[in-house]
């Protein structure tokens, strides 16, 4: 052992080195550093955007079906099974830096003849003190080696003589330890731990997927509540409408025309509630789906909401850097690239020879009480080296694969990013354009109501007809359900930016297992 100590002292030295380019994080665009280009067409806020973004909506029916969703979501329980298993795969990894271990034991019934050199049965194959020959150079039935120098039954436990027919038994521990001079095994390391920190931001996307869509399906059927609302409303004064004119040509003061007229745009809008019913259904079954229960199963809250909720603060955007350190999708691009850019390392020491500590204890004896016998100790110490050189293609051919991974896990980075910016933008520009347009149509309500007003004043005095006051009327409903319909955009928009933004799975509760 002491000639092997410089070797140890050696392989130690060198397992500190790895082969394989280092991990360098992907540079940032420059054009990232800044304000968001469509932030300056609306009122939004240069602060950070805060962990739990829905509480913006002071909304404590949406809170608490947000933080149901982020405990019983199945999506996140399937994030949450992918990150165990990611860590179990790091823990076989890391067993690697660790000795490999066997036991075995055998018990067997054995016959030979004798006939391999007339001597005894050996017991361990390894050709020292006569402990493993079969006769003169024999060879052993238990053990690894060939006979040595000691004649048929020397002072092994076998029998001598013409052969042996009867039970054999051996038991025995192997003990391996690779020595990672040309760093294999830290690289592969380095590449679980990369993937485990993958599936952590993976989950964490995955959370602020179901907090977006949660509060997506929330007000969804809050909107469609209220856009159902509208519709009755515009229903009642259709009805009224008609009522009307019945009895004016029933008085003689109306004519059938009018009477067609009206009940014909009764009709029109009583056609719009089975769509917003539909809506509003849903909306239900997709939130009762998200918070882990069947789609008829439908939030109570959610049941009884009338109108959308409303952001009563600027839109919390931050900057561009900001954004890129708090999305999800960036982070696991980034720990994807380490972890292809550590498997380049893994593929490259392939070129050169794993060496390997082992060693071997056992004995083995034609009797129980026999095991203990000195006779039938056997052991061996030594490196063991494994290298294809010289045929490499395989190797050479892994190296390139790992390279083209590694490319392509660079460029899913980069795209990572500028989808990140792009789809910020564009929701921040589609929130401003819905604002202008919500501010136009709450104006023509406006309009259409005054004008609906004095229509209905003129009629009633003579100085109107009857297609003006339906006319009107018409404008008016049309106004409210365009309204309505802006409005529940707008929640939509909102939704959409905050998602873009890459906030709610700071702090996110751990889904629940159900037992079983």
């Amino acid at each position: 052992m002491r000639g092997a100590r410089p070797i140890i002292v050696t392989a130690l030295a060198l397992g500190a080195c790895a082969v394989g380019p280092n991990y360098h994080p992907a540079p940032t665009p420059s054009a990232a550093a800044g304000r968001f280009v469509a932030g300056d067409s609306i009122a939004v806020s240069v602060e950070a955007l805060p962990d739990r973004w829905w509480q913006l909506y002071d909304d404590p029916a949406l809170d608490a079906l947000v933080t149901e969703a982020l405990t019983a979501n199945t999506d996140l329980r399937v994030a949450t099974a992918n990150l165990r298993r990611a860590r179990a795969i790091l823990s076989e990894t890391r067993s690697q830096r660790l000795p490999t271990t066997g036991l075995s034991a055998s018990a067997s019934y054995l016959r030979s003849n004798g006939s391999s050199g007339g001597g005894g049965v050996g017991t361990t194959g390894s050709g020292n003190n006569g402990t493993a020959g079969t006769g003169s150079g024999g060879t052993g039935t238990g053990g690894a080696g060939t006979g040595g120098s000691t004649t048929g039954g020397g002072s092994s436990s076998g029998v001598t003589g013409g052969g042996y027919q009867g039970p054999f038994y051996s038991a025995g521990l192997d003990v391996s330890y690779e020595l990672d001079l040309y760093g294999r095994v830290k690289r592969d390391i380095e590449a679980s731990r990369a993937d485990v920190a993958a599936q952590v931001a993976q989950r964490d996307s995955t959370r602020t997927s179901v907090a977006a869509e949660t509060a997506r399906a929330y007000a969804d059927a809050c909107s469609a509540a209220l856009q159902i609302a509208v519709a009755q409303k515009s229903l009642q004064l259709q009805q009224t409408t008609y009522q009307l004119t019945e009895n004016l040509a029933s008085a003689g003061r109306g004519t059938p025309l009018d009477t067609s007229r009206a009940r014909a745009q009764y009709e029109q809008v009583r056609a719009t509630l089975p769509p917003f019913l539909g809506q509003r259904r849903n909306a239900l079954f997709r939130l009762s789906v998200l918070t882990g229960h069947p789609p008829e199963v439908a939030a109570p809250a959610a049941a009884a909401c009338t109108a959308p909720p409303q952001l009563r603060h600027p839109v919390p955007t931050g900057d561009g850097t900001a954004l890129l350190k708090r999305r999800p999708d960036i982070r696991q691009a980034d720990r994807q690239l380490a972890a292809a850019t550590a498997r380049i390392g893994v593929a490259t020491a392939s070129l050169y020879p794993r060496i390997s500590l082992g060693g071997s204890v056992g004995t083995s004896a034609i009797s129980l009480g026999g095991l203990t016998s000195d006779n039938g100790f056997r052991f061996n110490v030594g490196p063991l080296l494994s290298w294809t050189f010289p045929n490499i293609t395989v190797a050479r051919a892994r190296i390139r694969q790992a390279r083209a991974s590694n490319e392509a896990a660079l460029a899913t980075f980069d795209g990572a990013v500028l989808n990140a910016l792009r789809e910020t933008e564009t929701a921040l520009s589609d929130l401003a354009a819905e604002l202008d347009r919500q501010a136009a149509l709450r104006a023509t309500r406006d309009f259409s109501a005054e004008a609906a007003r004095i229509v209905n004043l003129r009629y009633g005095a003579g100085a109107e007809n009857f297609l003006a006051v339906l006319d009107a009327q018409r404008t008016l409903a049309t106004a409210e359900a365009a309204l309505a319909q802006s409005q529940a955009a707008l929640v939509g928009d909102q939704v959409t930016v905050f998602k873009a933004l890459g906030g709610g799975w700071e702090k996110a509760p751990e889904p629940e297992v159900p037992a079983g």
